[in-house]
């Protein structure tokens, strides 16, 4: 089991920054992937950015130039720093890992970025 605990969200002005973390912990010596997803309502969950298997990343083509995520691997942590916030940003963002052919999600925090 890997228990994932989201942090870092809140309330941004466009333009603005927020920074994400996500911390593991319980079977994390088998986690192979972890990244960021996020649900706006009335949308589908999609892809923000994540650490692939191999160890690469990847980010949706909108956040691009303007996320990045990093990891700090002596705390379990991923992070997801988020510059030039843009409205449409707005949304519950999800921490995911994988552990072999098991997929754990956190429970979300919300980012919402008004003026």
């Amino acid at each position: 089991q890997v228990q994932l605990v989201e942090s870092g969200g809140g309330l941004a002005q466009p333009g603005g920054s927020l920074r994400l973390s996500c911390a593991a912990s319980g079977s994390i010596v088998s986690v192979s992937a972890m990244g960021w997803y996020r649900q706006a309502p009335g949308k589908q969950r999609e892809l923000v950015a994540t650490f692939t298997s191999g160890g690469s990343t990847v980010y949706e083509d909108s956040v691009k130039g303007r996320f990045t995520i990093s990891r700090d691997n002596a705390k379990s942590t991923v992070y997801l720093q988020m510059n030039s916030l843009k409205p449409e940003d707005t949304a519950v963002y999800y921490c995911k890992s994988q552990a072999g052919l098991r997929i754990y999600w956190g429970q979300g925090t919300q980012v919402t970025v008004s003026s």
